[in-house]
């Protein structure tokens, strides 16, 4: 154990964001611990989480969903206290996330509520967005640490709650990129060239980064993971969730997460979410193949 008085981190789950954010971490004067589920050729790589505890005053937690982060907090609750301080970045439904805390809270350590929004890039350039519910003190202890990913960090209410809009968001976001396919497809089946949807999308209101970004990958028909098919799915599973049990209708939300389970079965799971709009390609394909 490193006892030379500087800031002691953990992370736990090294994915796409996960992996990157420890990067940025361990480019700063800070001794960085890591864990993943599946052992991983990197520096202060620990046996476990529980480890990880011990060695770690503040914790970060890059898990893909509740369950997990339940699992992984309820591992480290007999090595967690005063002192620490949990933060669960995944996309977790809002119970889990209240769980986590309340498991926390017991044993003494501190908790954040921390979804972010942002993707591979963004955790690379430090770009990343914290949506953060809990005790404004214990925000104020770690923005330092979290500054050092994000370009914002959004207080949003209480522990539970920056869950719920994140998983809000992503509502929109998965709506938005089927209706882009839906566009792209009406549109090349018409003949016209993709790039004149692109220009004509940039003057209309309906614009936006995510459009102007996954349209680009679309055309390019580059559907490297920035955030899968899969994750977009669970969060969008959490969203119907969510509305059932407060009584709101989602029909939308409902159709496009059933195209999107329809494009998992179809082994895309793994890709980008904007892997959607491959269902309309391989048409046009097919179509010119057969004029050919």
């Amino acid at each position: 154990m490193q006892n030379d008085g500087r800031e002691r981190v953990g992370i736990i789950g090294l994915g796409i964001i996960g992996s990157r954010v420890a990067e940025l971490l361990q480019k700063t004067d800070r001794n960085v611990y890591v864990w993943n589920r599946t052992p991983r050729p990197v520096p202060n790589f620990v046996a476990s989480a529980g480890e990880l505890a011990q060695l770690s005053k503040i914790i970060q937690i890059f898990v893909t969903d509740g369950e997990a982060l339940v699992e992984v907090v309820e591992s480290m609750k007999e090595h967690l206290g005063k002192g620490h301080v949990v933060i669960a970045h995944g996309t977790s439904d809002p119970q889990s996330v209240v769980d986590a805390f309340q498991i926390a809270r017991d044993a003494g350590a501190a908790f954040l509520d921390a979804p972010f929004t942002g993707s591979r890039d963004a955790a690379e350039k430090g770009a990343l967005v914290y949506y953060i519910g809990g005790d404004p003190a214990v925000l104020d202890r770690v923005r330092p640490l979290l500054e050092v990913s994000a370009k914002e960090i959004l207080p949003l209410g209480r522990v539970g709650e920056a869950s719920v809009l994140k998983i809000a968001t992503n509502m929109i976001s998965a709506s938005t990129m089927e209706i882009l396919a839906e566009a792209y497809g009406l549109v090349t089946a018409a003949g016209i060239e993709p790039r004149k949807l692109e220009e004509a999308i940039e003057h209309n209101g309906c614009c936006s980064p995510l459009i102007r970004m996954k349209l680009s990958s679309v055309m390019r028909q580059d559907y490297e993971p920035h955030f899968s098919l899969q994750n977009m799915f669970k969060d969008a599973q959490y969203g119907l969730g969510l509305g059932k049990g407060l009584g709101v209708d989602l029909p939308n939300l409902s159709i496009t997460a059933n195209l999107i389970f329809r494009s998992i079965q179809k082994g895309k799971g793994d890709f980008d979410f904007s892997v959607l709009a491959s269902n309309y390609q391989a048409t046009a394909e097919k179509d010119v193949d057969t004029e050919g």
